[in-house]
């Protein structure tokens, strides 16, 4: 693999198995209509009874309720490892990587034989990624593929077509079958194709050719065709697309792909990000908008001015870019949690306290990794968040795309039959090149070809895992112990119609999945922020409020301290308007850079927002991002752009700029001609 506010819970997926038995309708969804099952507890995966023939109905997300297929080729291999058979019941992708694959190679099984297996183990969701792009994965060696670059003509005939006559049998109808559309084909094509450090010649050819493009729409039009395939495209992670600069480019290019060979966007349920990747899913200690002696973060060697530090607010911001190009509103987001735990002797406890970006930076990052341009079998990685449905706002599904223990490519050439060849960032003394700023490979010793067994990768990621084997969602002792009690539980605005809230984050010894908000005694929503915005309010109306932290085990904290918010009358909120404004900024000689938040704390959308606010005299804007910023006299103008138009009740928007004169937070801001609390 190459680089380059509603309410939810997180749901424990359901499945059965490992069994080992003898060797089209359109999709919509509304974000609000996740499913609110109840927490499991004692571990991340429950077994249920077996699936009905419901499972068949079109659902809005798959993996609600679902009861996921165990492949039992990976199971056996997990199970054979010391303390393997303490996740060797998660359930895992199968990938169909070349053409032999969907018959059945290498004494693994076929397509139709996962697909049996999956009905004979009570299963009702099967995952499946779809791999094998003529002139496959142009900026990696190591998963290359056996397509040359203009063999579109094959991969249709001999490939798609084939799985879709396989996933069009009736036999299968009442399964739920996932497909993860060729992973980092599209995002080469936005940042490898030329005019980067990290471009290659053969991502050039197949964007000239545009093969990447009819490949992948030739593959969702004739899938999305069958009523029970929910294809998700791959969307990189946030240490390849994070930046702006690539961010909206790539949207626009998944928005190409996927109206190309008769596709429409009809035909994606929805995106994943971080396949096969070890990007952390959050960062607890680390926040893009932290800042040390009035630097921001975004400027260490780590972030880059990257606008994510983990995977899940990239996620989330990618969502929101894809809707904005015309993809679905109820597009749902998978993230690949299956190697990006870092747990460990090595895992920080509390954000640093050093003094300069880069130290701080450092010091709380949980990623490990050397450059978040590393790929391939990363030392020191461990197993991530168990696979669980919903769990949080977008977010479909955490999944294990890659299966644990399978090789991304080997650390020396390898003579074999399935076109995969010889990356150096394999190499574990492997300097690097543009990709990865030039910095050492972080590749484990002794691979072997990719998608083969590592043994030795395989025991170091249960080592590492975080949640760690044995806490609540890896198996083993069961936890009984309930987070921290919240503090700092705060009002920071009110309309006539809401209520908005804020509070301090509780400590778990495990990991705290979520916040249950109550009203008067009664609980209106679970969210897993920190923050949480309380509408359709009466006007002029105190309200109670309380926050209980709880965990992946279904222990709750003692009720925070209670604080009173009191909507505003009728027709204003203390002319503060709906909204409320933040500015971090960081000051040098002459010059300056602020970063900006702008929150809706009212029951309805600011559409096509645009920010008015105050500047001293002399400021010129040099630069800006997520808005458009302009100045005259002593009054700034910001602007949305096409993927932030608009700011939904309870939700907020970001952007920044930089400039030369001297700074001075603003006196006044208005959003849309209402003002907002500063």
């Amino acid at each position: 693999m190459s680089v380059p506010a509603s309410h939810t819970e997180e749901h424990p997926l359901n499945v059965r198995g490992p069994a080992r038995p003898p060797a089209p309708g359109r999709r919509r969804r509304a974000l609000g209509t996740l499913a609110a099952l109840a927490l499991a507890a004692g571990t991340a995966l429950v077994a249920v009874q077996p699936a009905t023939a419901a499972a068949g109905a079109r659902v809005d997300n798959p993996y609600a309720g679902a009861t996921a297929y165990v492949n039992p080729d990976w199971s056996a291999l997990a199970a054979a490892e010391p303390g393997g058979d303490a996740v060797a019941d998660q359930p895992t992708f199968v990938w169909l990587d070349q053409i032999a694959a969907i018959e059945g190679d290498s004494g693994k099984r076929g397509l139709r034989e996962h697909l049996d297996t999956a009905l004979d183990q009570g299963a009702n969701l099967v995952q499946l990624v779809i791999y094998d792009l003529p002139g496959r994965d142009c900026a990696a060696l190591a998963s290359n593929g056996e397509l040359g670059p203009t063999e579109i003509g094959r991969y249709e005939s001999d490939y798609i077509d084939p799985i879709a006559g396989i996933l069009d049998d009736p036999a299968y109808a009442n399964l739920r079958i996932v497909t993860l559309i060729e992973p980092d084909s599209l995002p080469n094509l936005v940042t490898n194709a030329g005019g980067t450090a990290g471009s290659t010649d053969a991502c050039a050819t197949m964007k000239a050719n545009g093969n990447y493009e009819k490949g992948v729409g030739y593959a969702l039009h004739t899938l999305g065709a069958i009523p029970n395939v929910y294809n998700y495209v791959d969307a990189a992670h946030h240490g390849w697309l994070g930046w702006d600069s690539n961010l909206v480019p790539a949207a626009q290019e998944f928005k190409k792909a996927a109206t190309t060979s008769g596709a429409t966007v009809d035909d994606v349920a929805g995106f994943i990000v971080n396949t096969a990747n070890y990007s952390a899913t959050t960062e607890p200690y680390l926040k893009i908008t932290d800042s040390v002696n009035g630097q921001t973060v975004r400027q260490s060697k780590w972030l880059d001015w990257n606008q994510y530090a983990d995977e899940q607010t990239f996620a989330q911001g990618l969502r929101t870019a894809l809707v904005a190009q015309g993809f679905g509103s109820g597009t749902g987001m998978l993230i690949d949690t299956s190697r990006n735990g870092w747990g460990g002797s090595a895992r920080p406890t509390a954000p640093s306290t050093a003094t300069t970006v880069d130290a701080y930076v450092e010091g709380s990052r949980t990623d490990r990794r050397i450059h978040a341009g590393n790929w391939c079998n990363q030392s020191g990685a461990g197993l991530g968040e168990r696979p669980a449905a919903s769990p949080a706002a977008g977010i479909d599904a955490y999944v294990w795309a890659k299966p644990p223990g399978e090789s991304d490519g080997s650390s020396k050439a390898i003579d074999n039959d399935e076109g995969k060849g010889f990356d150096r960032m394999c190499d574990p003394t492997y300097t690097g090149n543009g990709r990865n700023g030039n910095s050492m490979s972080g590749a484990l010793a002794d691979s072997p070809v990719a998608g083969h067994w590592f043994s030795a990768q395989f025991r170091q990621l249960l080592a590492n895992a975080y949640p760690p084997v044995g806490s609540p969602g890896g198996g083993g002792d069961e936890d009984t112990r309930a987070p921290s009690v919240p503090t700092g539980l705060k009002v920071t605005g009110t309309t006539s119609s809401s209520v908005s809230l804020s509070w301090s984050a509780s400590a778990d010894d495990t990991a705290v999945t979520g916040y249950d908000v109550y009203r008067d005694g009664t609980k209106v929503t679970t969210t897993s922020a920190t923050s949480y915005t309380d509408p359709g309010l009466k006007a002029s109306t105190a309200y109670a409020y309380t926050v209980r932290a709880k965990d992946a085990a279904g222990n709750v904290s003692a009720a925070s301290a209670a604080v009173t918010g009191t909507t505003a009358a009728s027709g204003g909120g203390g002319g503060t308007g709906a909204c409320a404004a933040t500015w971090k900024a960081n000051t040098w000689g002459g010059g300056f850079q602020a970063d900006v938040t702008l929150k809706n704390t009212g029951d309805k959308p600011l559409t096509a927002w645009k920010a008015a606010f105050t500047v001293p005299a002399g400021t010129v804007v040099t630069n800006a991002w997520s808005a458009t910023v302009t100045v005259s006299g002593t009054t700034a103008s910001a602007t949305h752009v096409d993927y932030n138009a608009d700011i939904p009740a309870g939700g907020g928007v970001s952007f920044g700029y930089q400039g030369t004169g001297t700074y001075a937070a603003p006196a006044a801001v208005t959003v849309n001609g209402q003002n907002c609390a500063l």
